[in-house]
């Protein structure tokens, strides 16, 4: 997909085409700083940041990596981890956060000399990367991975929104190039104007295609999460369990599939109160799950269901789709990014926002036909086989890094460009090379 996928229009000057495809093979140095920490929050394999990173060195950068503190080992695949001092989120405990900008951290980054800093937004910690990429001079990436106003109205208050915007342009209209990981959520801060359109990039999608595999059916598995039942019709969700997650339609999903079961993998705050709402009722919730055991969920159910409205792009749906099992999601978010329109029917269904009959139209000949289910679940795998997290890595260092740095260089000539005018009129026999000319490495 490319950016003009996701942008409606070019507001000002973007870098040259030649320049955006030119494959760098220079070395970089690049300081990510990242919250939460992609090494104590994961679904038991390696995530979006530990798959970057791991490519990232491949492909011979040096890479430095600053998060939360819990759980950081000292370094990963011969990338340096710093573990900054984190307090809990007041609206979800689990999650620490920190704003990373303590002087051990200034002068660690600033002995680095990192070419480029990247970011995860929105949070805590993008404040302190932003802050010593101003400090360092060094162009900074923001990745747009969670989408608080939309979270916001379900923990604490709807006056909390506009102000949320406001801190999320601030941000974002200060970096130099933004990253989303769907179209549909680059179409939202593109509405919401915060950034200009041809500085949001997309993120390509990638799955662990070996780890979350359909070989990786079993019957123990089955029987573990259809609470010894696996001749039922077994519907799985993996994921965290929070408010925002709509998850409660799965309770009016089940009332009317009273020969269903349905397994819950993952934890989360809203795990307490949506046992209570399945008391009497055939679900399992087996808390976090990994490695194998993880594996082993995704093959061993029937269908995946993905009712959240907010998801910025859905990975566990890529990760089950890649596990050969058919997917029925809700059409919002990121979720058409991963099924869209000319793939719907073939790779998995979308329903509308809500509509518990559009849901069970599409959920029950899934249920009770497996030669439907074994048609989709298979073409799924297909699909997803295409998408390489190598590959999406080597788009972002060699395209979107190189835009970003351009966006900084032009940023800077303008802003020094009238100091520049006076030192020549003033110098006029010194060879004095602005900035715009220097070569982008």
């Amino acid at each position: 997909m490319t950016i003009t996928e996701v942008t409606l229009q070019d507001e000002e000057e973007g870098p040259p085409a030649l320049f955006e495809s030119e494959n760098n093979s220079k070395p970089r140095r690049i300081a990510l700083f990242v919250e939460p920490s992609p090494f104590a929050y994961v679904s038991g394999y390696k995530n979006r940041f530990q798959n970057f990173i791991r490519y990232l060195r491949e492909m011979g950068d040096e890479v430095l990596v600053v998060t939360t503190h819990e759980g950081v080992p000292e370094e990963f695949y011969g990338a340096k981890l710093i573990g900054s001092r984190s307090f809990p989120c007041p609206w979800y405990q689990k999650v620490p956060l920190s704003l990373a900008l303590s002087p051990r951290i200034i002068s660690e980054v600033a002995q680095f000399k990192p070419d480029i800093i990247h970011a995860s937004s929105p949070g805590i910690m993008v404040f302190g990367a932003l802050i010593i990429a101003k400090l360092l001079s060094v162009p900074i990436v923001m990745s747009y991975h969670t989408h608080v106003p939309v979270y916001i109205p379900r923990y604490t208050f709807s006056w909390l929104v506009q102000p949320m915007w406001m801190v999320i342009k601030f941000l974002h209209r200060a970096a130099d190039l933004t990253l989303v990981p769907s179209a549909a959520i680059g179409r939202d801060l593109e509405a919401y104007r915060v950034t200009t359109a041809n500085k949001i990039r997309l993120w390509n999608k990638g799955v662990d295609y070996e780890s979350f595999h359909p070989r990786y059916q079993s019957h123990e598995m089955r029987l573990r999460l259809s609470n010894g039942e696996p001749e039922r019709p077994l519907i799985v969700h993996v994921g965290r369990l929070g408010v925002e997650k709509s998850l409660d339609f799965f309770k009016r999903i089940m009332d009317r599939l009273p020969e269903a079961r349905i397994a819950f993998i993952g934890d989360g705050p809203y795990r307490e109160e949506l046992e209570k709402m399945f008391i009497g009722m055939p679900a399992i919730f087996t808390g976090m799950l990994q490695g194998e055991e993880l594996s082993q969920a995704y093959a061993s159910g029937d269908v995946f269901v993905m009712p959240s409205e907010s998801e910025t792009l859905g990975l566990v749906v890529l990760e089950a789709m890649s596990s050969g099992l058919p997917v029925v999601g809700v059409r919002a978010g990121g979720i058409p990014d991963i099924i869209p329109a000319d793939q719907e029917g073939k790779t998995g269904y979308l329903y509308s926002p809500g509509d518990l009959d559009d849901c069970l139209s599409k959920l029950k000949p899934l249920l009770h036909n497996k030669e439907l289910r074994e048609t989709m679940g298979k073409a799924a795998r297909e699909e997803m086989e295409k998408y390489d997290w190598k590959a999406a890595t080597k788009k972002i260092r060699n395209e979107q890094y190189n835009a970003a740095i351009w966006f900084w260089r032009k940023k800077r000539a303008e802003l020094l460009g009238p100091l520049q005018w006076l030192a020549k009129r003033i110098f006029p026999s010194s060879e004095i090379k602005t900035i715009g000319d220097a070569h982008i490495s």
